[in-house]
C-alpha cells in the first residue's frame, strides 16, 4: 500500500480526527524521546488536545526547560533591541554622512567655477577667501619639499665634490637675495639687504 500526499488542512471528520490526532501525537512524542536520547538535547514537548486535554514529554524537569526558554528568549530579545538601535543609529548616520558628501560636492563645484550664479556677495567672497588660502597652503608645502630636495641634493653633492660645494654656497647666498614672493597690483616695498 502506497501512502498519498496528505492535504494540508483541518479534517472534517470528527473520529478521523480523533484517530490522526492520536496517532500523530504518539509519533510525535516518540520523535521527541529520539531526539533528546541520540542528540543528548534537552527537549520539551507541549499538547493540547482540542477537547483541551494535555499532553507533555520532557527528558527534564520541564519547569527548568520552561526557564532556560525564557531566559533566553529575554536574552535574545535584548539582543534584537540593541542590533535596533545600532541599526537606527547607523541609518541616522548614514543620512548624516550623505547630507556632508552633498555639501561637499556643492563646495567643489563652486571652487572650480560652477554653480555661481545662485551664490550671495558673502558666500562669492568666502569662495575667494577659502581659494586664497588653499593657494597659501599648496605654495608653503611646495617650498618645503623643494627646500628639503635642496638640502639632500647639496650633501649628495658635498660627499662628491668639496669644491662644487663651495661654489653652490656662494650661488645659494646670491639666490637668497631675490624675491620670489607673487603679488597683485602695486609691487610691496623693498627690503633692505
Amino acid at each position: 500500500m502506497v501512502r498519498g500526499k496528505t492535504e494540508m488542512k483541518r479534517i472534517e471528520n470528527t473520529t478521523s480526527r480523533q484517530v490522526t490526532f492520536s496517532k500523530r501525537r504518539s509519533g510525535l512524542l516518540k520523535k521527541a524521546f529520539e531526539l533528546s536520547v541520540l542528540c543528548d538535547a534537552e527537549v520539551a514537548l507541549i499538547i493540547f488536545s482540542n477537547k483541551g486535554r494535555l499532553y507533555e514529554f520532557s527528558n527534564s524537569s520541564i519547569n527548568k526547560t520552561l526557564e532556560r526558554y525564557h531566559r533566553k528568549a529575554k536574552e535574545l530579545g535584548i539582543g534584537k533591541i540593541a542590533v535596533q538601535e545600532n541599526l537606527q543609529k547607523l541609518k541616522e548616520e548614514v543620512v548624516s554622512m550623505s547630507k556632508k558628501i552633498e555639501l561637499l560636492d556643492v563646495s567643489k563645484r563652486q571652487l572650480l567655477g560652477g554653480c555661481l550664479d545662485s551664490c550671495s556677495i558673502d558666500e562669492l567672497q568666502q569662495i575667494e577667501e577659502t581659494l586664497e588660502q588653499s593657494l597659501s597652503n599648496i605654495r608653503a608645502r611646495k617650498e618645503r619639499i623643494l627646500v628639503d630636495e635642496n638640502a639632500k641634493l647639496r650633501e649628495k653633492c658635498e660627499k662628491q665634490s668639496p669644491v662644487l660645494s663651495i661654489t653652490l654656497q656662494v650661488a645659494q647666498k646670491e639666490v637668497s637675495d631675490v624675491e620670489t614672493e607673487l603679488f597683485i597690483g602695486r609691487p610691496p616695498e623693498r627690503r633692505p639687504s
